[in-house]
């Protein structure tokens, strides 16, 4: 395996940890709050947030996997940069779009409706670089 990552940097080993290890979190985390709004909180969230709450989860977990992926990548494909950029938007999006739907969820709180469609623009634009790494990549590295 050493001998693999000889034409990779140490930066983007560093940031493949780094993405790996949040994605890893935050897919525990969606796990932890899937749970506890189907339980602990399943009477104070009823109706539109249950629906909200459960939307939240979702796009979590799904920005997780690909926090993963991202992290992986980092190690196969030669666009480290666009890589990053793509998993710094997911971890935003995630925070932006899923932290705001789990407060309205919980808390009616309804001027953060502004707030969730601009983490789904991050997480629009973080697919999209993440195509863009994957068709600019010069080789994939053995």
């Amino acid at each position: 395996m050493e001998d693999n990552l000889q034409n990779v940097s140490d930066r983007s080993i560093g940031f493949s940890r780094f993405f790996i290890v949040m994605g890893a979190i935050f897919a525990a985390l969606s796990v932890m709050l899937g749970a506890f709004g189907a339980h602990a909180l399943s009477e104070q969230l009823v109706g539109r947030s249950a629906d909200v709450w459960q939307t939240a989860v979702q796009y979590q977990f799904f920005h997780s996997i690909g926090l993963i992926i991202i992290g992986i990548l980092l190690l196969l494909l030669t666009t480290p940069k666009l890589l990053r950029l793509a998993g710094f938007l997911f971890l935003i999006g995630t925070i932006l779009f899923s932290g705001s739907l789990y407060l309205i969820a919980l808390l009616s709180v309804k001027n953060l409706g502004l707030v969730t469609p601009l983490g789904g623009l991050f997480f629009i634009v973080g697919w999209i670089l993440l195509i863009c790494a994957a068709l600019l990549s010069t080789r994939i590295r053995a």
